[in-house]
């Protein structure tokens, strides 16, 4: 019975986001708005980790099954892909070395802001 509880939450949150995403006037989609409220209901304790500890632990450990309609997605456009694999090659080479350099900058700059406090450790 729990259980029903738990997916119960989860989609009463989810259905506050779509609802949100409804009123705002912005393109906000409401899976990303749902992500927010679960954030802000725990960060303000009205939901506590033990009421969707059970579904959420289920839906970490079946995270694969959820990228299927995804895969398909792509096969279905997999001539329009073919079509721009150089664009595509480039941007994603690009993305990913500027992904390097903003998570090493980070670290950087957050190591450097330890070591100036004089509470984190020297390299």
């Amino acid at each position: 019975m729990q259980i029903i509880v738990q997916i119960g939450v989860f989609f009463l949150i989810c259905l506050a986001g779509d609802f949100l995403s409804a009123l705002l006037p912005l393109p906000i989609p409401g899976s990303i708005l749902a992500m927010l409220l679960l954030f802000l209901c725990l960060m303000l304790r009205v939901i506590r980790p033990e009421h969707i500890d059970q579904k959420s632990d289920f839906l970490l450990g079946n995270m694969a099954f959820f990228f299927i309609p995804a895969g398909v997605g792509i096969l279905e456009q997999l001539p329009l892909l073919l079509e721009n694999l150089g664009p595509l090659a480039v941007i994603c080479v690009v993305t990913t070395v500027l992904t390097f350099a903003a998570s090493s900058g980070t670290v950087r700059l957050v190591l450097w802001l330890q070591n100036r406090k004089g509470g984190g450790r020297s390299e």
